[in-house]
């Protein structure tokens, strides 16, 4: 006979955003049942150690578990969720299982995007701890190594690959002009692809993977010009897709992503949506953004944790996000978006120093590069409405 399962409050989902929503609600409802569906292999843990401090040395594995279990919630893993029942408040999984609900959190972040029309397997579309697992020990085994992608997890993953293997070939090929093209000024971007060189990586920029073919050892990757080349692994680093299609099938509003209102509500009451799925409206920017960040995924799944208590607390976080590529380091509030106008405010320049991102006269996103605890002033800034000139911004940050 199969088993199901009810609970009070129900999470779908296995990540940062999920462990916050638990701990939330069971700071202000100790006795509520809370169950959690998630269908990754391993309980909630700490993502962004992933392509950083698990590297450089500065972390452990048994460090980035975050214990979820002290919240006394019951995890079912391996799972994947395959129908929202909203009329009976039941969530079905691919077995067939049911679990009812009070209160509902979807927290299923995204999918890695894939290299269209390339099937091949062993192409680490680089996102888990199990993903993790497997490139270190292609690491330790392997020398030659194709990062595909010049955006966030890359240009980590790139770096991460040769802090700890300096003997590694690294390649990195992607279609724009240079790292982070896409939220850094031009010339910042230009100059992150001489460090990078300068580190012995290899900087392939305006190249399109057209196919990846597996060989007897390795693979070989063959670009839009025509350029063959073989590394021992191949990882991708492509950005997300958010996992909507269960809510979308439920009849919940989407766009990209989960629609939600200042509560973190759906339009049904009862579901929460919450992290890197999530769209909601931010007051300081008075735009809808999705978030992919570890700060958005804490704060978010908190509050909603909280609201799902019965809480009526207003989401109005504007989140940091932040990187280590080598030496270089920033954090970062707000949108963040090389079409958007710059203001390049630098201390030394390319070296330390500010940019700000405008639309119209107002203050889209900050980027504090190798600049510290400046993250509330920033905050701050974005909030007020301007109009801001150039000079207005000069020395506005110290």
């Amino acid at each position: 006979m199969m088993e199901n399962y009810s609970y009070k409050y129900l999470i779908i989902g296995g990540g940062m955003t999920a462990d916050a929503a638990a701990r939330s609600i069971r700071e202000i409802d100790p006795n509520g049942t809370i169950g959690l569906i998630g269908d990754d292999n391993d309980p909630p843990y700490a993502r962004p150690p992933l392509s950083k401090a698990l590297w450089t040395g500065d972390e452990a594995l048994e460090d980035i578990d975050l214990e979820t279990s002290e919240t006394n919630l019951t995890m079912h893993l391996s799972r994947t969720v395959t129908k929202i029942d909203r009329h009976n408040k039941k969530v079905i999984d691919e077995k067939g299982i049911k679990y009812s609900y009070e209160k509902l959190l979807i927290a299923t972040g995204g999918t890695p995007k894939k290299l269209p029309k390339v099937e091949e397997e062993g192409i680490i579309y680089y996102r888990t701890l199990s993903d993790y697992k497997n490139l270190k020990k292609l690491v330790d085994q392997n020398k030659t190594f194709g990062v595909l992608g010049g955006g966030f997890i890359g240009s980590e993953i790139a770096a991460a690959i040769k802090i700890f293997k300096p003997d590694a070939e690294v390649t990195m090929i992607f279609p724009e002009t240079g790292i982070g093209a896409l939220i850094f000024p031009k010339k910042l971007s230009n100059h992150l692809n001489k460090y990078y060189q300068e580190k012995n990586i290899t900087v392939m920029v305006e190249e399109l993977v057209t196919s990846i073919k597996k060989l007897d050892k390795g693979y070989l990757v063959e670009t839009i010009s025509d350029k063959k080349l073989k590394f021992d692994t191949v990882i991708a680093g492509l950005g997300i897709t958010p996992n909507i299609k269960i809510a979308e099938e439920a009849n919940l509003e989407v766009k990209n992503g989960i629609l939600v209102n200042q509560y973190l509500q759906t339009n049904d009451p009862d579901i929460f949506a919450a992290g890197d799925v999530a769209l909601y409206h931010n007051p300081s920017l008075d735009t809808y953004i999705r978030v992919e960040h570890e700060d958005n995924a804490l704060m978010m799944g908190e509050l909603a944790g909280q609201n799902m208590t019965g809480k009526k607390n207003s989401f109005d976080h504007l989140s940091l996000f932040y990187s280590d590529l080598f030496d270089y380091g920033y954090e970062a509030v707000g949108i963040l978006n090389s079409n958007l106008y710059m203001v390049e405010d630098w201390i030394d320049p390319l070296e330390e120093g500010i940019v700000y991102y405008l639309k119209e006269g107002r203050i889209q996103g900050i980027l504090l590069w190798n600049v510290w605890e400046k993250v509330e002033e920033a905050r701050k800034l974005i909030t007020e409405s301007g109009p801001f000139t150039p000079e207005d911004l000069k020395g506005r940050i110290k």
